[in-house]
């Protein structure tokens, strides 16, 4: 096995040729595997955060001597959400696997289908969400 290159300054060089380039494919494909689990947290922490806050809303109304039956569609939200991004989570993980043994086997192919549907399901939480508030303003 031949030892790395070094420079005057006693760095160690990235090593040349085929095994490079495999293994920043594999540590790119990592970095997005990476980014589809923070997006999924954040909706899972947003979903939550949408849930929680109707459901301190509630309390808050029973307290003040309100009757105040239901948290509406937001509980319904916020739950959605939830499971939206821990779907989106284990999509991303998948994708990572195929990817990862896409990459092993020579014959990788772009993602297609799943960054369509999660870019159409997010756009239609968002205009189902911004529907809710319009809705809930109206009524106020």
């Amino acid at each position: 096995m031949p030892q790395p290159k070094r420079d005057d300054r006693n760095e160690i060089q990235p090593a040349a040729g085929e095994s490079s380039n495999r293994a920043r494919d594999h540590l790119a494909n990592e970095r997005t595997f990476l980014a589809w689990l923070r997006t999924g947290l954040a909706i899972v922490v947003f979903g939550f955060a949408i849930g929680r806050f109707a459901i301190a809303i509630r309390q808050f109304m029973q307290l003040e001597g309100h009757t105040f039956q239901s948290a509406g569609l937001t509980v319904w939200f916020g739950t959605l959400a939830i499971f939206g991004g821990v779907l989106l989570t284990l999509a991303g993980l998948l994708r990572y696997r195929r990817t990862r043994d896409q990459l092993e086997s020579g014959k990788f192919e772009p993602a297609g289908f799943l960054v369509d549907l999660v870019g159409i399901l997010v756009a239609l939480f968002g205009l189902a969400l911004a529907g809710y508030l319009l809705y809930i303003q109206l009524q106020l």
